[in-house]
This record gives structure tokens, C-alpha cells and sequence, in this order.
């Protein structure tokens, strides 16, 4: 009887665990799997930065039209898009500034630069914009700016 339980031990201890060929086939598979999708999540990287810019873009439009609405007028230049955020100085003066402001804070675009602020613009009543990836006027692909007045609002 001992021997007969020495028996079902080694056939339960030998059960046990993947053999090379099993491993080697999970690897390949894997290999496939990360051939296949890589690419595909790669790409997008960069156009899901666009995306958020020109999200970030219309929620500034928004609190700039809120600010217009208010105070008759868009901030200056001079101003800039921190009117947004604390009441600013310098003309024009804002006759009714929300004291809550009209954003917590002016957010920077995805590739961690400010975003352009022009009033009164070119394009529009202001001109908003980010240089996109590469930091500058121009470019092609994720390194072409993208204009407020670009994206559909």
C-alpha cells in the first residue's frame, strides 16, 4: 500500500507545470498578438494629444464667450487667457468679472506648451491656437498648429 501511494505522488508531481513546447507556443502567440496590435495603439498616441488640444481649445472658447457675455468684451492680448482665471488689469477694464472666474486654470496643451492667445485675431474675434507637438508656427501631421476656429464646435 505504501509503495502504491509512492506511485500516485510521482504521476501527480510529474503532472505538474508546462512542457517547453507549451511555453513555446504561448510565446509565439504572444509575439503575433504584440506584432498585430503595436502598431495600431502606437499611431494613436499622437492623435489622441490633437484630440485633447482641440478639446481643451473649445472649453477655453466656451469660457471666452462666457467672459464676453459678462464684461461686453473679449480680455486683450495683454491680458491673456489668465483673465480667465483672476480678474485682470489693464484695458479694457472688465465692467461685470464673474469673482468666481470663468476656468480653475488655462490648461497647457498636451505637448506641455501655453496655448496662443491673440485678441483681437485674425481668423476671428480672437485668435486662439497651439503650435502642436513640435513647439512652432506651422508643421505638418501632429506638428501642425491646431486653431480653435479649426475644430468643430
Amino acid at each position: 500500500m505504501k509503495n502504491g501511494i509512492q506511485n500516485k505522488n510521482v504521476k501527480l508531481q510529474a503532472a505538474k507545470g508546462f512542457t517547453l513546447i507549451e511555453i513555446m507556443v504561448v510565446m509565439v502567440i504572444l509575439g503575433l498578438l504584440v506584432a498585430i496590435v503595436a502598431p495600431n495603439i502606437m499611431g494613436r498616441s499622437d492623435q489622441a494629444r490633437v484630440t485633447v488640444a482641440e478639446t481643451q481649445l473649445s472649453n477655453i472658447a466656451n469660457a471666452l464667450d462666457l467672459y464676453r457675455l459678462d464684461n461686453g468684451h473679449y480680455p486683450s492680448t495683454q491680458q491673456g487667457l489668465e483673465a480667465l482665471v483672476s480678474k485682470p488689469s489693464g484695458t479694457p477694464e472688465p465692467k461685470n468679472w464673474n469673482p468666481e472666474g470663468y476656468m480653475n486654470s488655462v490648461p497647457e496643451d498636451p505637448w506641455g506648451n501655453e496655448y496662443q492667445y491673440i485678441s483681437p485675431g485674425v481668423d476671428g474675434p480672437y485668435d486662439l491656437y497651439s503650435f502642436g507637438s513640435d513647439g512652432q508656427e506651422g508643421g505638418e501631421g501632429d506638428a501642425a498648429d491646431i486653431s480653435v476656429w479649426d475644430v468643430e464646435q
